[in-house]
């Protein structure tokens, strides 16, 4: 990627320049990211980067990152892993960096967002389409068709007067029921030549700005699609950036994640009723009535083997499936609506099909080379049982990304938790990347050492591609890691309760309770509760509301971002929950003081994309343990820890009430994963801390 010495000012000038425009301030571990990201564009090293928060991360990459598309006349994708972020870019960080680097540059740099097709309006099925037929669910409740109904009318409405069709633009929203009557996935789409409304279509037009925008912001669901599909979704790009990067596998790997219920193939059903012959479609609806027969005596979890009678309802709806494909033929020349109706037809037929055949063939070879993990699920009993159905999923996402991601781009990767235990390798065999990167630098003050606490083992691959082995030179690639402008030390207590129990499955214990309840009353509120599960955060919840003394709020009581909004504005209010608050809460300020946290949170032993992927990295002699369980518990753990510190002058204590952090071997890993935190074990020094911080706090 060198070339000629450019006119444009250095990365550095830019830098200085952007920040100076948004009255900020340079920070060393902005500028160290800066340099290492220009660095890897110029010689297209892959780059793993851990900033901490407060690094000022997002100018960090897009600075670099819009010299070199301004300067190659090419586009640069940058992906994050959620919706926040995505607004965050798109709607402050670069239009104001685009106002300040216009000069500088000598042109405004460009940008746009882009999603999935299905996010996106579709007018033709406003105006001229096929309606999407309603789900068994809703056809005997005249509530739901109603509401469906007004909301669809408001959707017309509303395809008169926006310029984006962009769904997140729509406020209040709509349910998903009924924005499927107005929109089609890429499959759906007639395609631009041949829709009579293909010129103005909102998709056409978002990819369109997108292919002449310097930078465009995407998510990791569309660039994982992107790499899993034959077609482009993405706009031609040397330079990758994905933000939020602990993420990446677990979207990539929801992405190539498949399913098959009896109601899928109810519905492919309905879809091509009216389009072949009768006997035809009979058949497929009768193998989607044995699934349903075959799933109600299959019992939830994963599936090591596929019972026969199963298997043979699977391989009948394959079969049906194929046979009403035949019969729908190749595409024709018709009107559109016979056209969309024939395309969705097949697009339902072809899921259906293509599943089938996938979770036949998930069991063709021997267990310890299986690339795929099927499992059942259906909840029969509660107030809102869930019907039955198969699923499939990659047992890893490494040779997808070593091949589609890093082997068409020079690929940037960065968050505040990517040194577990110390180490990038842990993360990067998971991306595909071979160990023991080239070079990894790491800034004072960051948590642990590299390769101090060992490196887990690869999780193998989503696709035929083979896992990287410690042989394989691979893709070349550095971590560094840039350190944070927050002195851990001095304003943030890690304390682990030794004294308590280890944790156990009857829910949260007495002593458990007493402790949250006394660290509550020391801190005066501003508490964030952490739990393993919603079951434990709603214990906590009854039992401590009216002991604590302060306003106690859980998740599910409203919706999460009011939830968060009333725990700001109110310092001694405390906030419980579950796997969403773990990532998703940014309070700096007096308003949180204590972050509590119930237990490690490993993934469940039943959770079967887990469970398989700890069994294949055993089958291999790894440590399936440390490398799965102990990885994902690291990875969570970092980002809750992160809920205390959001600005320089956040102080606080972060209590784990689970004594394995302190006591169990892998204890040293996570902890190794953690910000450098002040270490206690002794509840009458954090209890004292919390009431000086409670005293001097603002009124």
């Amino acid at each position: 990627m060198t070339g000629a010495p450019s006119d444009l000012p250095s990365v550095r000038e830019l830098l200085s320049h952007a920040v100076d425009a948004v009255g900020g301030t340079e920070r060393e571990g902005q500028v160290r990211m800066a340099d290492a990201v220009d660095n890897a564009i110029r010689t297209g090293e892959h780059l793993a980067v851990q900033a901490g928060t407060g690094t000022g991360k997002s100018l960090a990459y897009l600075v670099p990152a819009i010299r070199h598309a301004v300067e190659s006349d090419t586009t640069v994708v940058v992906s994050t892993a959620t919706i926040a972020l995505q607004r965050q870019l798109v709607d402050r960080d670069l239009p104001r960096l685009a106002r300040s680097l216009k000069k500088p540059l000598g042109v405004e740099p460009t940008f746009a967002i882009l999603k999935g097709r299905r996010n996106y309006l579709c007018l033709h099925r406003v105006h001229t389409g096929v309606e999407d037929e309603p789900e068994d669910t809703a056809l005997f409740d005249q509530f739901a068709i109603s509401r469906i109904g007004r909301e669809v009318k408001r959707l017309h409405e509303w395809s008169s007067d926006t310029e984006t069709g962009d769904r997140d633009e729509l406020v209040p929203g709509v349910s998903d029921q009924a924005w499927r009557q107005v929109s089609v996935t890429a499959k759906e789409c007639l395609g631009a030549g041949r829709c009579p409304v293909g010129d103005d279509c909102f998709a056409e037009l978002a990819r369109a700005e997108a292919g002449r925008a310097n930078i465009v912001v995407t998510n990791h669901a569309l660039l994982a699609i992107d790499a899993l599909q034959d077609y482009q979704v993405l706009p031609d790009h040397d330079v990758t950036i994905i933000d939020e990067a602990h993420e990446l596998v677990d979207r990539v790997t929801s992405a190539a994640t498949a399913d098959l219920s009896p109601a899928m193939v109810t519905a492919a059903t309905r879809r091509c009723a009216r389009l072949i012959d009768a006997d035809i479609v009979d058949r497929l609806l009768e193998t989607g009535e044995g699934l349903a027969l075959m799933l109600e005596d299959a019992l939830p979890g994963r599936l090591d083997v596929l019972p026969d009678a199963l298997g043979g309802a699977v391989a009948s709806v394959r079969d049906a499936a194929h046979a009403c494909l035949t019969a729908l033929g190749s595409e024709r020349r018709e009107d559109p609506e016979e056209a969309a109706k024939r395309k969705l037809a097949r697009s339902a037929l072809d899921d259906v099909h293509d599943t089938a055949v996938r979770l036949l063939d998930a069991f063709d070879d021997d267990p310890a080379d299986r690339k795929d993990v099927v499992w059942v699920t259906g909840d029969r009993q509660g107030g809102s049982p869930r019907p039955p159905a198969l699923h499939v999923a990659p047992l890893g996402v490494g040779g997808l990304l070593r091949e589609r991601v890093f082997g068409t781009s020079t690929t940037v990767l960065t968050s505040a938790t990517l040194a577990l235990g110390g180490s990038f390798d842990t993360l990067a065999r998971q991306w595909g990347l071979p160990p023991q990167p080239q070079r990894t630098e790491k800034a004072a003050g960051s948590p642990g050492t590299p390769g101090s606490a060992g490196s887990p083992g690869s999780t193998g691959t989503a696709t035929e591609k083979p896992p990287p082995s410690d042989s394989d030179n691979g893709p070349r690639w550095s971590g560094i890691d840039v350190g944070s402008p927050f002195d851990y030390r001095r304003n943030g207590i890690l304390y682990v309760a030794k004294h308590l129990p280890p944790p156990g499955r009857d829910g949260l214990g007495t002593a458990t309770l007493d402790e949250i309840a006394e660290l509550i009353d020391a801190a005066g509120g501003r508490t964030l509760g952490l739990f393993s599960s919603m079951r434990a955060a709603k214990q906590a919840t009854e039992e401590l509301r009216d002991r604590i003394g302060h306003p106690l709020l859980c998740q599910g009581d409203d919706s999460t971002s009011l939830l968060v909004n009333k725990f700001a504005e109110d310092a001694r209010t405390c906030l419980f929950g579950t796997l969403s608050l773990w990532q998703g809460v940014d309070v700096p300020g007096a308003s949180l003081s204590l972050v509590i946290v119930d237990r490690l949170p490993f993934p469940r032993p039943d959770d079967p994309v887990a469970s398989a992927r700890q069994r294949a990295v055993e089958a291999r002699g790894g440590n399936g343990f440390l490398t799965v369980a102990a990885t994902h518990a690291a990875l969570l753990l970092a980002q809750g820890v992160g809920r205390l510190h959001r600005s320089t002058d956040d102080r606080g204590v972060v209590a784990v009430l689970d004594p394995r952090l302190a006591t169990a071997r892998y204890g040293g890993f996570l902890r190794a994963s953690l910000p450098p935190l002040w270490p206690t074990h002794r509840p009458d020094v954090v209890r004292d801390a919390l009431r000086r911080l409670d005293a001097a706090a603002p009124a």
